[in-house]
């Protein structure tokens, strides 16, 4: 049998009957002063979040540090210029429930934006992205060269010899030429030079495996790496892009035939710093570890970054059975098959015909 409980009266009646008049119509103002008080709070979150900001200047750079509170970072943003009190953009994004989970980085604003799209902006994390371009041919020290002139990357390596940067990237004991992909990388503004460093030197890991497994068969390369040093000279040898197939065919007939490659980019690269421009006679005959004239085979290392196309004539060269070329002087390359052939190009194009 259900058990029954005798239900209370518990109607506003009932209860208003056992309270003074006057105290219950100031429980009643109280409670009206509360909803009205809350619909009016509303109202100004809604109007404050929808009016553009007035920033003094467009686009505004603002920066909020890693880890910070919505508290924090309302006052870095008050600080970096954005016209509003800090305890106003932290109640909008608590009101929102949007609080705790703002993006560190540095974010540029334009004119027109509210407090809601900036506090959009925070949150999913858009921030200022800039670039650097490493260009195809260019050496380690080029590379770095850019690296520090650049005004928003935060560098951490500019004092670091390559030794020490290649440690870093846990590429220890590799030396660093050739081994960065020439390419545009976009970064966050603040970035370190060590993690675009780390951007490219994986791209070229990628790149150069992906053109090592398509390769063709039979060529006198033992190994990725021989690759990237070839192409690093073809790189440096190309004038003309229509010619670079066929220069890689040279210098992979020319290790098939046991014939010294004889690049000049190579001895340049061996002179270093120290080169004027003005390649000399002694200079060819000077033996040292990047003279290609004097030593047989591919030099110790890269000598410069090459870029896809380099990579890709290399393990892919033009069917040719060329051993020679010189340089036409539009940026265009003659190509020989014999010594015969080679010396009269090069009195035609290199000696005015004399």
């Amino acid at each position: 049998m259900p058990c029954l409980v005798p239900r209370p009266d518990v109607s506003l009646r009932n209860v208003s009957r056992g309270i003074p008049r006057i105290v219950l119509k100031r429980i009643v103002a109280l409670l009206l002063a509360g909803v009205l008080a809350t619909v009016a709070c509303a109202g100004w979150l809604a109007w404050f979040a929808a009016q553009p900001l007035a920033l003094r200047a467009s686009p505004l750079e603002v920066t909020v540090a890693p880890g910070s509170s919505a508290r924090s970072a309302a006052r870095q943003i008050a600080a970096a210029g954005v016209p509003m009190q800090p305890w106003q953009f932290e109640l909008l994004a608590r009101a929102l429930g949007q609080d705790g989970g703002f993006k560190a980085g540095t974010y540029l604003l334009e004119s027109g934006i509210t407090p809601r799209g900036l506090l959009d902006k925070l949150v999913r994390g858009e921030v200022a992205l800039t670039e650097i371009v490493f260009v195809e041919g260019w050496t380690f020290r080029q590379m770095r060269a850019a690296l520090a002139a650049h005004a928003h990357l935060k560098h951490e390596t500019t004092e670091a010899s390559a030794t020490e940067v290649m440690a870093r990237l846990g590429a220890d004991g590799i030396a660093p030429e050739g081994r960065f992909f020439p390419d545009t990388y976009r970064f966050a503004r603040g970035t370190s030079d060590l993690e675009v460093l780390r951007m490219a030197y994986r791209a070229m890991q990628g790149r150069l495996e992906a053109a090592w497994a398509a390769r063709a068969e039979g060529l006198p390369l033992a190994s990725p790496d021989e690759a990237l040093i070839l192409a690093s000279i073809v790189e440096k040898e190309t004038g003309r892009a229509e010619d670079r197939a066929l220069i890689a065919a040279v210098f992979v007939n020319r290790l098939r035939a046991g014939i010294r490659l004889q690049s000049d980019p190579t001895v340049i690269y061996g002179i270093g710093e120290r080169f004027d421009g003005n390649l000399r006679r002694r200079d060819l005959e000077r033996d040292a570890p990047y003279n290609t004239y004097t030593r047989a085979g591919l030099p110790p290392t890269p000598i410069a970054m090459p870029g896809l196309a380099s990579l890709q004539a290399v393990l892919n060269p033009a069917a040719s059975d060329a051993l020679y070329f010189v340089a036409r002087g539009d940026g265009s390359s003659e190509f020989s098959r014999t010594l015969q052939e080679h010396n009269r190009a090069v009195t035609k194009y290199q000696r005015g015909g004399r």
